[in-house]
């Protein structure tokens, strides 16, 4: 990962300049976090209603780099509340995509970190460590690969794949 952090560009403009060799999430994801634009290079996880490992990743340094995590799409159980977004912002971590549930939104709001989710939760996930790390996620017909750039503004989630 580049320790230098990714300015955000407009989405737009990178639609514009890159075309169809963007990827494009069409899930309609919510801002929940303190910063409105983000930008960084791709990490990813999977894991589902369990957040132990997420809680691991937040706590090494982020780099800049953005966490995709792919939770299948549950909103039965949060899968980052505001101790883990928390770790995440003083980690150096640009954001997080949660593809699921999130808690303490009111918390997120106000922490100088991306946060994009599908919806709240109040209920806490599990804490097996079940999950997998830096493997391609696929998320509203765009796959998120490690070392991929991601972009998020209020028109959407963006990925540039690495090399270009």
């Amino acid at each position: 990962m580049s320790p230098h952090p990714v300015t955000p560009v407009p989405t737009a403009d990178l639609y514009d300049e890159y075309g169809e060799d963007l990827g494009i999430c069409a899930t309609p994801f919510r801002r929940i976090g303190g910063r409105r634009l983000f930008a960084g290079p791709v990490r990813t996880l999977r894991c589902h209603e369990d957040n132990a490992l997420l809680r691991q990743l937040v706590h090494t340094p982020g780099e800049g780099a953005v966490l995709v995590v792919d939770g299948g799409g549950s909103l039965r159980t949060a899968l980052v509340g505001d101790l883990l977004a928390g770790a995440a912002a003083a980690s150096g971590w640009a954001g997080l995509i949660v593809n699921g549930a999130v808690r303490d939104s009111v918390a997120l709001g106000e922490l100088d970190l991306g946060v994009q989710a599908l919806g709240t939760c109040p209920r806490k996930s599990g804490k097996t460590g079940a999950g997998t790390v830096d493997e391609p996620v696929t998320i509203g017909g765009v796959t998120f690969r490690a070392g991929d750039t991601v972009h998020v503004d209020d028109d959407g989630i963006v990925v540039l794949p690495a090399g270009h």
